[in-house]
């Protein structure tokens, strides 16, 4: 099996030169992932590609997954996600998993766009 070139250009739009550890220690996994997450799944989507990076990060944040979602927030800034947006997305999963829980995505969202030269505060509405 290979990855699909439909599954290589998703991938690379989200995380451009990516070198993946893993498809070097474990290419047959991520052959079956690429191939699913960023081709096969994309194909019965009616969701533009932010709007899907949004849900990811909030369903990231519901499973308590902060590796994968340090890693997709990367990709949802790549695509365009607006800052605002995804702090908007962490502050509006403090009700639903707590604000224990959140702190750990709001210090990594702050971190990871302060490393990108996005300081200022979130936008008052």
């Amino acid at each position: 099996m290979r990855i699909s070139k439909t599954a290589e250009m998703n991938h690379e739009e989200l995380f451009p030169n990516h070198k993946s550890t893993l498809k070097v220690t474990d290419p047959e996994l991520i052959e079956v992932f690429d191939n699913f997450a960023f081709d096969e799944v994309l194909k019965f989507s009616n969701l533009d590609t932010k709007t899907r990076l949004k849900v990811i990060l909030a369903s990231l944040i519901a499973m308590q997954t902060l590796s994968e979602y340090k890693v997709m927030l990367g990709g949802a800034l790549n695509v365009g996600v607006p800052p605002v947006e995804v702090k908007e997305i962490v502050y509006q999963s403090v009700p639903y998993v707590g604000i224990a829980k959140a702190f750990d995505f709001i210090h990594a969202t702050n971190e990871i766009l302060e490393s990108r030269g996005v300081n200022k505060p979130r936008e008052s509405t």
